[in-house]
């Protein structure tokens, strides 16, 4: 039994080290707003009828 011990805390530790990274990630670093232009062939708008 202790390699099925040993198995299940390897992956918690690596469960534990993903979370914990996932936290970092949204305490630490911020997002950027930036404006966004699209531009939309007029062919694509007006289609002939």
């Amino acid at each position: 039994m202790p390699t099925l011990f040993r198995f299940l805390f390897i992956c918690a530790m690596i469960a534990g080290v993903i979370y914990g990274t996932m936290v970092a990630l949204v305490t630490f670093v911020n997002p950027v707003e930036r404006d966004v232009t699209i531009r939309i062939p007029s062919e694509r708008i007006n289609t002939p009828q």
